[in-house]
């Protein structure tokens, strides 16, 4: 990640739905905005918190770089007055300020891939609708999208090969239940149940911990043999923890993950 700070004003706001509002920031930072092509493209935004001398860091893909509107988008997650970025963005007015680190990424989708499959839950959905937005238009992909209901879905710019699937929970995120989160998140069985095309896909699988690095990766990288340069698949949060209890719980699970993958590799 990089250790770039940045500081961006607040121009505007949008409901895109019950659950999510998209906010763009702009000048006078955006001319030390260094962007890059990765469709993941993320910053770690400055919260400060009282009793704490140091900002709390939140990690948020950038759903949009505009050098010509000369803004940035961040589509945030809000759960009522749960957590810190979803009530700050809730309730943010233009002109406020905000800094931050990054960007940082590192996922761009091959546009000479035999085909995408593209898995995300509401945390990784900017950067799939990101993604989604630069395949060529003969692409071919298989899409699984999980929110907690019709109302959470938004429209998506995506060539006509992208066979788009979203999937309700029936839950917000934050309060989903046993029997439809982690080991048992229907998107999990979706994507097993789903045809598997010819030829080895691009990768790119992003949401809640359990549900994609216990189940969704072993079943891509170890069933299905895709090789790990052609996954990206990652953790963006876990049920139960805050963003820096979840740094920790990835730092106590590397070696775990470094053996899987030297082991799926070599098999």
């Amino acid at each position: 990640m990089a250790k770039r700070q940045n500081t961006m004003t607040v121009l505007r706001s949008e409901e895109l739905t019950t659950h999510m509002r998209r906010i763009w920031f702009g000048d006078p930072g955006f001319d030390d905005f260094q962007a890059t092509d990765d469709t993941d493209m993320y910053v770690k935004l400055q919260f400060a918190q009282p009793g704490r001398d140091e900002p709390v860091l939140r990690t948020y893909t950038v759903r949009s770089h505009d050098p010509v509107a000369r803004e940035i988008a961040v589509d945030f997650v809000v759960h009522g007055d749960e957590g810190i970025a979803g009530p700050w963005a809730a309730r943010v007015q233009p002109g406020e300020t905000i800094s931050f680190f990054g960007p940082g990424g590192g996922y761009r989708p091959d546009p000479a891939a035999p085909w995408h499959l593209l898995v995300c839950d509401e945390a990784g959905l900017p950067a799939v609708a990101a993604a989604l937005a630069t395949l060529p238009s003969d692409a071919v992909a298989k899409v699984f999208i999980e929110v907690a209901g019709p109302e959470d879905e938004i429209e998506l710019s995506a060539p006509d090969g992208a066979e788009i699937t979203w999937i309700h929970r029936g839950y917000g995120s934050d309060d989903a239940p046993d029997e439809v989160a982690g080991d048992n998140a229907p998107i999990v069985a979706a994507v097993k149940a789903a045809e598997w095309l010819d030829g080895e896909p691009h990768v790119f699988i992003h949401g809640e911990a359990q549900a994609v690095m216990k189940n969704l990766r072993p079943y891509v990288r170890k069933e299905r043999g895709v090789s790990k340069g052609r996954a990206s698949i990652s953790g963006y949060w876990r049920r139960g923890r805050t963003e820096d209890g979840f740094r920790q719980w990835k730092a106590d699970q590397k070696s775990v993950i470094e053996a899987d993958e030297a082991a799926w590799s070599n098999a």
